[in-house]
């Protein structure tokens, strides 16, 4: 079995440590975007990164702060910081055009990245996307016992088939989703979208991506539903689509 690329770590000079692999090639660079409390070294990363080298493209994923192996504890950290590290590590690391990838709230990242990094962004691939989570999907289906830990502690934990630990949240994270959502106006990309949504997806229902697409424009947006697909679109056949999706982005780019 073939060793575990060994991390390189960015640091932007303000105490964070950024964990990322990337690979030189030309433009456009792929950049991909995890979700929330993954990191980089998931099968759709590897994917990507094994492909892009193959193809001689620009590559680049890494961990946000608070995931994986780079700085940070999870619990104080909010959209607005992961974003931050996006934004720092993409202009430090790349340079010419951009095709985003990105998974579930790397979905909301991208979308975000965009505005900040217009005229880069070249096409996205959003897998399960989750902009607007916190809002959207996580504050409609509080309980009333989740609502108290929210106010007296600070956070609520949910179980999770991701992991024994559950899932956490954060009242700043929730407070923070308020400040950073797109899905209540049109959303302006400046590029061709296309998104790839499980319909068996348990965590990002499919009518979340119908919602998105309503909210983008019109020309150069594609939507593949993908009937038995569920949220992590990491089987053999999920990943062949999604490496498909980036090529037809390179091309165009």
């Amino acid at each position: 079995m073939q060793d575990a690329p060994i991390a390189d770590f960015f640091e932007p000079g303000d105490g964070r440590r950024i964990a990322c692999l990337a690979a030189e090639g030309s433009t456009p660079t792929i950049v991909f975007l995890g979700g929330y409390r993954s990191d980089m070294r998931g099968s759709k990363a590897q994917a990507l990164h094994a492909m892009a080298e193959q193809g001689g493209h620009g590559f680049l994923r890494f961990d946000y702060t608070g995931h994986g192996e780079s700085s940070g504890r999870f619990e104080d950290l909010t959209i607005s910081d992961w974003l931050a590290d996006a934004r720092d590590i993409v202009t430090a690391r790349t340079g010419g055009p951009l095709v985003l990838v990105g998974s579930s709230m790397g979905g909301w990242i991208a979308l975000l990245l965009a505005r900040e990094l217009a005229g880069r962004v070249a096409g996205m691939v959003l897998l399960a996307p989750a902009p607007d989570f916190t809002k959207r999907l996580v504050e409609p289906s509080l309980t009333a016992a989740e609502c108290h830990a929210l106010s007296t502690r600070g956070y609520m934990t949910r179980p999770s088939e991701y992991g024994p630990e559950g899932t956490i949240y954060t009242k700043r994270l929730l407070d923070d989703g308020l400040a950073r959502c797109l899905m209540d106006g049109p959303i302006e990309t400046g590029c061709p979208v296309h998104i790839i949504q499980g319909m068996q997806d348990p965590d990002v229902p499919y009518t979340h991506a119908l919602d998105l697409v309503s909210h983008l424009p019109g020309e150069g947006v594609t939507l593949t539903l993908v009937a038995d697909g569920d949220h992590r679109l990491s089987r053999p056949e999920d990943l062949s689509r999604m490496e498909r999706a980036v090529t037809d982005m390179l091309r165009q780019g």
